[in-house]
């Protein structure tokens, strides 16, 4: 599948000049990027590359990570991100516990700090479990904040304090997750699916999806009524843009919009 699709992608690439891997070993970079080109244009991967440990979350994937989110964030070409595993049947095995054994307070301190800003920037909730209580450890990244809002406070703590794995299927009936689907052949199942909602999303007015993401994270940390007064804002942004006067008018003359994300 992915050899139809590779006229459709430019190469992998990392944003900068490497130093060391998370393990202290000399590797390629633990975080590549690719625009995809064609009808996909407008859709950006990132793969997490580190398979010596699983995707575990160490110093310098999440480094790169993080610098590769904050120059995406400025790239007005990307619509869409999709996140990928370079690890056949692993996504991310969660944190670099050998790492942070490592670690001084301190460094372990400042550590979780950049991992809770990185979660927060990428707010996933495709989430198997939350382990840290079977590692004399608890949540550190913010899962003891949002697990809560997710599924409520009750089946949060049970989760959590016993740090039970959940399957797809399970993930999906608690909320978890939005989708769980039949592994293929090539093990990438979930990505096709990832990938075909992205494709649904690309088409829309950028800046309206944008204020609309800002609107809901931010909406959620509040009460409702400061939460409606924060959409109110975000609305207001999205009046005097050019992409609304293009919805209104291919509504009007029954054609499909082009949105330019000014």
């Amino acid at each position: 599948m992915l050899r139809a699709l590779s006229s459709a992608v430019r190469p992998w690439r990392p944003f900068w000049a490497r130093g060391c891997a998370s393990d202290g070993e000399a590797r390629g970079p633990e975080i590549l990027v690719r625009a995809l080109a064609g009808p996909d244009q407008g859709i950006t991967e990132i793969l997490m590359n580190r398979p010596q440990a699983r995707n575990s979350l160490g110093n310098i994937l999440v480094k790169e990570l993080l610098e590769t989110l904050a120059r995406l964030r400025e790239d007005r070409q990307v619509r869409v991100l999709l996140f990928r595993s370079s690890v056949k049947g692993v996504f991310c095995a969660g944190a670099d516990l050998k790492e942070r054994e490592q670690m001084s307070e301190m460094e372990v301190r400042a550590f979780v700090q950049r991992l809770r800003g990185l979660m927060n920037d990428i707010a996933s909730s495709a989430v198997m479990g939350l382990i840290e209580t079977t590692r004399g450890l608890l949540p550190g990244a913010g899962g003891t904040q949002r697990l809560p809002r997710c599924l409520g406070a009750a089946l949060a703590k049970e989760l959590i304090f016993t740090g039970r794995r959940l399957s797809g299927t399970q993930a999906q009936v608690l909320g978890l997750v939005n989708h769980a689907v039949a592994q293929n052949e090539e093990g990438d199942a979930a990505y096709h699916r990832a990938r075909a909602l992205a494709q649904e999303i690309l088409p829309q007015a950028p800046i309206a999806v944008r204020l609309g993401k800002v609107a809901i994270d931010r909406g959620m940390e509040v009460d409702i009524a400061s939460g409606m007064a924060i959409e109110d804002m975000c609305y207001a942004q999205n009046i005097p843009t050019r992409d609304r006067l293009e919805g209104m008018a291919a509504f009007r003359e029954k054609r499909i919009p082009r949105f330019v994300g000014e």
